[in-house]
């Protein structure tokens, strides 16, 4: 068995990650250094090469580059170094590039808006290959995002694997040719090998695996409505593409864990799958994965009990998927609290002794903080009572755990103080909103009045994760500071709603998304179906019920009938007679339905309805537990206009904080990059993009010049989408 190049590097006492990059020996001692809390960092910036050759930077996922070139006195001179173009902008302007790219011997390994996996030089910006999967026939069907790629070597043979919506691909970094001996001419098709037939339903990977030994690791994005897939873990050979292992994350009868479920939940129920990657140990052999919900999201009644291994952090053995330990941030979820990033895997004084740790953010905004070797907290969890669910059938955990320490990151209640307050008629828009909603502490259950979700479906934290500094301890994390409303509805199957059997489906399994009105939107930024009669036939819509588009599972469950009347809805829009829907296959077995992803907002969808700041930048001491600083993050433009500045904004990506004392981040809707002071929070730099950088960014050197790296697809919130990749870096030549 071969290793890879991380594992033949020396390892520290505290088994943390290397750094990997071409001239190793230059960084030995800044690795070993900067693993240790309090520790300084070497102030010298290194000569020629630091690669950023995993996802997030290392495979702990810290977000950290040792690199020092850049610092406060000189981070205002940054200009634009190079910037590349993919070329394959999404005409109907919801293209995104989500992706953190690699960089591996002066070469940047990325991905396109349509998923095409790209080598460009890392100093010019010039194209060196580029992979179609499409054969530039582009479909949308199933395919969703894609946020990096893995890199394998033994020292010998190299590899890269991305995936293209259900395809795992292995490439040549020399050609971007697949290798032949990989899987079925270079591919697998994750619908395989997971104990039950789910080829007619939706499992993409929308982030990158880890690669350990000759194995890759890496989980699944599935549906989280009815008819899901189940989110299990595999782990394939990186030569052969064979299934080495599978991890039941919805245990099998006999398990650890299946009393937590019915008794059939292996068999029927979906979800709780790692879609936002994982991190990895190399010296312990342990890959640390984050998992979602179970699914349907917001009912729970067919699924009684804990609901593991959904919304947990899981230690697996990377050599045998083995369960080594685990710990659960939500039980039974119902509020869609997926774990949104991978854990950070870091080194604190705790209590005057150093340990290594595993740092876990939520959606909700909590930092868990977790013994890397038994997965107990660090600091005191407190398991507070919540309220019971009151629609019919649901089953509700009667605790919560909730961390003490670190303070949340976000905010966690709107009261009638925290209304939107900047003129008159959008405080009266929310209160009225408020005053009909139920609210108050986390963990309130989904009511048919409407439940104040806050932080809302997409937090709190993000699939941006959080960068952490191993020289001071601190955890950098942004927020987003959107309110949501979680309601439900019952449903009525009978045909007493007064719907026809199309409009029925449509508000069921269509309007959470595409809105009651067919405007689209929401959290998903489905396309408007206001004129979908002239863009589409009536069989290209079947089509896109039955298969899936986009983001957007396909409805394999439903039945020939319920599929055809739906179409045919949202084709006309035309109300057919009230009818009673069709029994057996297809009918919705849920009494309720969740009316749809709701942001909370006031004039015309313009502001959340609460004070600002609406998105934040915060930075918590993992050594002590406490708040080191927090600032707001990111502008809306048109009350910049208006003197209203410093409001935040929903913001998407990461940062990444440097031995150079800043950290970087795109992340926001105001489409711009900027530098803060990693010590104080003070914003050093910012500088225009193309289109937002909803990812994070990479930060390189070659030739001993300091690069900062971002991909600029836009596409999400309502900003425009964009295909460029734009490098930063100080004027001059790099080494003198």
């Amino acid at each position: 068995m071969s290793p890879s190049v991380s594992s033949l590097l020396p390892q520290s006492t505290a088994g943390a990650p290397p750094l990997v990059g071409r001239r190793f020996s230059s960084l030995l001692l800044l690795a070993s250094c900067g693993w240790l809390a309090g520790c300084s960092p070497n102030p010298d910036p290194p000569t020629g090469d630091t690669d950023w050759a995993w996802y997030l930077g290392d495979p702990g996922t810290r977000h950290y580059s040792s690199l020092a070139q850049i610092t406060p006195d000189n981070v205002a001179d940054l200009e634009i170094a190079w910037t590349y173009h993919a070329g394959d902008l999404d005409t109907l302007n919801r293209g995104q590039i989500q992706c953190n790219p690699l960089v591996i011997d002066g070469v940047v390994y990325g991905t396109s808006p349509k998923l095409a996996a790209l080598a460009i030089d890392a100093t010019t910006g010039e194209e060196l290959w580029r992979f179609d999967p499409f054969a530039g026939e582009f479909e949308l069907f199933g395919m969703g995002n894609n946020r990096g790629l893995s890199y394998w070597t033994d020292g010998t043979e190299r590899r890269i694997f991305y995936a293209a919506g259900h395809l795992l691909y292995c490439l040549n970094p020399k050609t971007g040719r697949p290798d032949p001996n990989f899987g079925n001419g270079g591919k697998v098709d994750l619908h395989e090998g997971l104990g039950r037939d789910v080829s007619e339903l939706f499992v993409v990977a929308t982030s990158p695996g880890v690669i350990y030994e000759d194995k890759l690791i890496i989980g699944s994005r599935v549906s989280e409505a009815l008819g899901a897939a189940p989110g299990h873990i595999r782990a394939y050979n990186v030569r052969s593409g064979a299934q080495e292992w599978i991890f039941h994350t919805i245990p099998a009868p006999g398990e650890y864990g299946a009393d937590t479920w019915p008794a059939d939940a292996h068999a029927r129920i979906g979800g709780a799958n790692a879609w936002a990657g994982m991190s990895l140990d190399t010296a312990r052999g342990w890959v640390f994965v984050p998992t979602g919900s179970a699914s349907f999201d917001f009912y729970g009644g067919d699924r009684p009990g804990d609901n593991l291994f959904a919304n947990c952090v899981l230690a697996l053995d990377a050599r045998t998927g083995e369960r080594i330990w685990h710990y659960q941030t939500v039980r039974h979820d119902l509020w869609d609290r997926d774990l949104p990033a991978p854990p950070a895997l870091v080194r604190v004084l705790h209590e005057g002794v150093e340990r290594d740790a595993v740092a876990q953010i939520t959606k909700s905004g909590y930092v868990f903080v977790l013994d890397r070797d038994t997965g107990e907290p660090l600091f005191p969890v407190e398991e507070v009572p919540v309220p019971a669910s009151d629609l019919k059938g649901e089953w509700t955990a009667p605790t919560q755990p909730i961390p003490t320490a670190p303070p949340p990151f976000a905010r966690h209640r709107v009261t009638r103080e925290d209304l939107y307050d900047l003129d008159s008629a959008g405080h009266a828009e929310a209160l009225a909103v408020w005053e009909r909603s139920r609210e108050g502490e986390p963990f309130i259950p989904p009511s048919v009045e409407g439940t104040i979700l806050f932080p809302g479906f997409d937090g709190g934290g993000e699939w941006g994760g959080a960068a952490f500094d191993p020289a001071t301890g601190l955890l950098y994390v942004s927020s987003s500071e959107m309110p949501w409303i979680l309601k439900m509805n019952p449903y009525v199957a009978d045909g007493s709603d007064g719907l026809g059997l199309g409009q029925r489906i449509y508000r069921t399994n269509c309007a959470n998304c595409h809105a009651n009105d067919f405007t689209g939107g929401g959290v998903f930024q489905a396309p408007a179906l206001t004129d979908a009669r002239d863009r589409l036939e009536l069989a290209q819509v079947v089509e896109i019920v039955e298969r899936g588009q986009g983001t957007m599972p396909g409805f394999a469950y439903l039945s020939d009938e319920e599929v055809a009347a739906v179409s045919e809805f949202v084709l006309t829009k035309e109300q057919s007679a009230p009818e009673k829907e069709p029994e057996g296959e297809g009918s919705w077995p849920y009494p309720y339905v969740m009316d749809g992803y709701r942001r909370w907002k006031v004039h015309d969808e313009k502001y959340p309805a609460i004070t600002p700041p609406w998105g934040q930048l915060t930075a918590l001491d993992l050594n002590a537990g406490t708040l080191a600083w927090q600032v707001p993050l990111g502008e809306h433009p048109d009350l910049v206009a208006r003197g209203i500045r410093n409001t935040g904004a929903e913001n998407y990506g990461g940062p990444v904080v440097t031995a150079g004392n800043l950290l970087f981040i795109a992340a926001t809707l105001d489409e711009k990059i900027r530098a803060f002071d990693k010590r104080t929070g003070e914003l050093l730099w910012e500088h225009d993009l193309p289109a937002a950088g909803y990812a994070t960014p990479a930060v390189y050197s070659v030739g001993g010049k300091q690069y900062v790296l971002i991909a600029c697809g836009g596409g999400k919130i309502g900003t425009k989408s964009g295909d460029a990749y734009v490098a930063f870096a100080l004027p001059g030549s790099g080494e003198e």
